[in-house]
Parts: C-alpha cells; sequence; structure tokens
C-alpha cells in the first residue's frame, strides 16, 4: 500500500512538472557586458538545481573531511569502552568460579580502562549526564568486585580501600542503588567476620526503605543474634514473618526460640516480668513459653502465684482432648506447679482435682494430685493417689519424688518397714 501511494505522487509530480515545463516559454535573458546570453527559463531552473546540489555535495565532503579526526577520537573511545566492559564481564565471571586474584585484576584493568576513556561531553563541551551516571556506577562496581575478591582473600586493607571508593563513587543521586548495594555487601561482609556492631551500623546506614527489605531483615537478625541483642532479634523475627520471608512452621520455630532466649537471659523476677511483657499475644499463648516463663520465675524465687497464671494457657491446651503437648512440655509443667505447691490456692486445687477425675488413668496427672494433697495435710487421699501412680511414672524425678514422699507418709503414720521400702525404691530410681 505504501508503494502504491509513492508511485502515485511521482505520477503526480511528472504531470505537474510536464504541465509547467511543456509550455513554459519564457526566457531568461543574462547581461554580461558586452554580451548577451538568452536561455529557456527550464534550462536556468536545470542549472541553478544542479549548482545547488554541487555546493550541497562540496559542503558534505568538507564536512566528513574535517570530522576524520572527531571520527577516529570516537573510534578509539569505542575500542576502550568496550574492552573496558569486557573486564568488567572477566572479572565477574572469575568472581563466580571462584579466581579472586584473577577478578581482582580485571576489575583494576576495568577502572584503568575508564580513568582513560574519560567522560563523553556533549556537542557543548559539557560532561554529558547520562554518561556521567554510567561511569559512575562501573567504578562503583569495579571498586565492589576488587573489594568482593579482597575479602574472599581475607585482604581486609584492599577490601576497605576499595569499598570507601565504592562508596564515593555512587554518592551521587542518580546512584542511590548502587550505594545500597555496596552498604548490603558490607554489612554481609561484617557478618562473615561475626562483626554484629559493625554489621548493624551498615544496616542503620540505609535508608528507610532500603533497611525494611527482607535482605536488610534477615541481615539484621543474624547480627542481632550475633550481638546477643534477643529483644531487637525477636523483633526483627517479627517482621519477617510478617513478610512470609520464611514458613509459616519455621517463622514460629524461630520466633519461640528468640523468645525463649529471651525469657533465659532474665536473672531476676523483675527483667522475667519484662520480657514476658514484651512478647506479644500470640507468643504469650505458646505452651512452651508459657511452662518456661513459670519455670524461670519459680527458679528465680519469684511470685508463684503469678507463675501460675502464666501457666493457664498451657494448662488449657493439655487438658484439651486432642491435645499436641509433648511429654516432655507435661511433665515440666506439672514439676513447675509441684515447685509452687506451698502457696497453691483453692482454685487451682480445684483444676487438679477436676482434671485427675476426669482422666483418672493420667499417673503424671495423679501425681499432681497427690502432692497437692500432700501439702493440704489430706494424708489418707495422698497415699492412695501416689501409691498408684509411684510404679507408673515414666520420669525419673517424678518418680523418685513419689515415693520420698510415700516414705514421708509412712513416718507420719509410725510405719517404719513402709518408709524403709518406700526410701530404697527412691534412691533405686
Amino acid at each position: 500500500m505504501r508503494a502504491a501511494l509513492w508511485f502515485m505522487a511521482l505520477f503526480g509530480i511528472a504531470v505537474a512538472v510536464a504541465l509547467f515545463a511543456g509550455n513554459n516559454q519564457a526566457v531568461v535573458t543574462v547581461f554580461w557586458p558586452p554580451h548577451r546570453v538568452d536561455i529557456s527559463f527550464n534550462l536556468m531552473v536545470l542549472l541553478l538545481a544542479g549548482l545547488f546540489l554541487l555546493l550541497y555535495l562540496a559542503s558534505r565532503a568538507l564536512s566528513a573531511v574535517f570530522s576524520l579526526p572527531v571520527e577516529a577520537r570516537r573510534w578509539r573511545a569505542q575500542l576502550k569502552e568496550r574492552a573496558m566492559y569486557g573486564a568488567l564481564m572477566d572479572a565477574l565471571a572469575h568472581l563466580m568460579a571462584g579466581r579472586y586474584i584473577r577478578a581482582s585484576k580485571s576489575a583494576q584493568n576495568a577502572l584503568a580502562q575508564e580513568k582513560s576513556l574519560g567522560v563523553t561531553t556533549d556537542p557543548a563541551g559539557h560532561p554529558s549526564g547520562h554518561s556521567a551516571s554510567l561511569a559512575s556506577q562501573l567504578r562503583s562496581l569495579a571498586h565492589l568486585l576488587v573489594a568482593e575478591s579482597a575479602q574472599a582473600l581475607q585482604n581486609k586493607p584492599l577490601r576497605n580501600q576499595h569499598l570507601q571508593l565504592a562508596l564515593q563513587n555512587s554518592s551521587a543521586r542518580h546512584a542511590q542503588e548502587v550505594r545500597e548495594g555496596v552498604q548490603f555487601r558490607a554489612a554481609r561482609w561484617a557478618l562473615e567476620d561475626h562483626d554484629a556492631r559493625a554489621a548493624l551500623d551498615w544496616l542503620g546506614q540505609l535508608p528507610q526503605g532500603a533497611s525494611r527489605r527482607t535482605l536488610a531483615l534477615r541481615m539484621k537478625l543474624r547480627a542481632a543474634r550475633y550481638g546477643q541483642q534477643t529483644l531487637s532479634a525477636l523483633e526483627t523475627a517479627r517482621l519477617l514473618a510478617k513478610h512470609r520471608a520464611f514458613s509459616p512452621v519455621a517463622a514460629q520455630s524461630i520466633v519461640r526460640g528468640l523468645a525463649l532466649e529471651l525469657l533465659s537471659d532474665a536473672h531476676d523476677p523483675a527483667q522475667l516480668q519484662q520480657a514476658w511483657e514484651a512478647l506479644d499475644d500470640t507468643e504469650r499463648a505458646m505452651p512452651e513459653l508459657c511452662v518456661h516463663a513459670a519455670s524461670r520465675m519459680m527458679s528465680l524465687h519469684g511470685d508463684a502465684a503469678l507463675a501460675r497464671e502464666w501457666l493457664l494457657p498451657a494448662w488449657d491446651q493439655m487438658m484439651e482432648p486432642r491435645s499436641e503437648l509433648g511429654d516432655k512440655l507435661r511433665i515440666k509443667l506439672i514439676s513447675v506447679l509441684e515447685a509452687g505447691m506451698d502457696s497453691l490456692d483453692a482454685e487451682w486445687l480445684a483444676r487438679i482435682e477436676a482434671a485427675q477425675r476426669s482422666r483418672p488413668r493420667d499417673v503424671n496427672l495423679q501425681y499432681l494430685a497427690g502432692m497437692a494433697c500432700l501439702s493440704r495435710q489430706l494424708w489418707g487421699k495422698a497415699r492412695q493417689l501416689l501409691e498408684q501412680a509411684a510404679p507408673a511414672l515414666q520420669d525419673r524425678l517424678l518418680h523418685r519424688n513419689a515415693w520420698r514422699a510415700l516414705a514421708v507418709l509412712a513416718e507420719q503414720r509410725e510405719d517404719g518397714a513402709s518408709a524403709v521400702e518406700a526410701y530404697k525404691r527412691a534412691a533405686q530410681v
């Protein structure tokens, strides 16, 4: 279709020229004293068109001749630019292949080529903004490759030198992404050196948007754990779980482990209570955290009533028909309740008795109910429950405590033989 339109246009032009020039009888007279030259108007038009074409071709030829030095410089610059990018690609390939010395040399060669190349200028002679941006990014990446190779070779002075050069070249506004990448790499190198403080410093220099990326949060989590900043690590793990950086099971496991570590770091009841309040509602409902926090409170000689209050979510989960609490966690919960039997209130006593009645074959609950009756001086009921539970208990500590309690009850009723037998059974556990 386009060709047909072109042919129609050419035919139209030909018809117009034929109509104009075919019947044109005009004459142009040129006076050049003492001569007179008469030529037709059509020939005059052709001569003027030929003269214009000749002058145009002459100007183009002169422009091409005078532009030869510029084209030669441009050609040489293109060769240097190709060599520069080739050296940069070689450095990246050597780095990925584990040839760190060759990678460093190739990156330094790229820097030398870029330095000899200079910055491209616009027709007015001013540095081109796009060219300056590319040159700055290339220098930063080349310095970063040299620093990465030096880090792999444990050459820290060379690494720090090129790291600073990379940061200087990426300080412009158009190189913000490169600067963030350099800071991420510096934080990773600090983590590889197990320098948590330096890693956190590098991460703290990131902009607000970059500091909330998944990569930054992962690094912050590792750095906080290296630096034993458990609360900061826990907060970072919550953000990672919110961003779905881990699977739900892995996220719960990481958060639970950090929360357990936070509770274990408390050295007095006040610190323990502060750590407990730092947990959110979901974490405070985890049975592992409930039992561990209550156990720490009892080991620190804190408020037993507060410890039992923390135990309530774990107790409720244990009493569910299809509870998934493990045997170790159940035994630990019972041990925590046993440790605070002296201050056991009527509400908890009724709760324990109801649990034992609802599960009469649970020897652990029988043991707990027996120890609760013993603390309330209900000798007969305590003896009955402990005699049923003692032979079937699997945990060594509970087994030993049950026989010792039976020995105390035997001494209470002045049954020496039974007391000796119970002490003997406790010693054999």
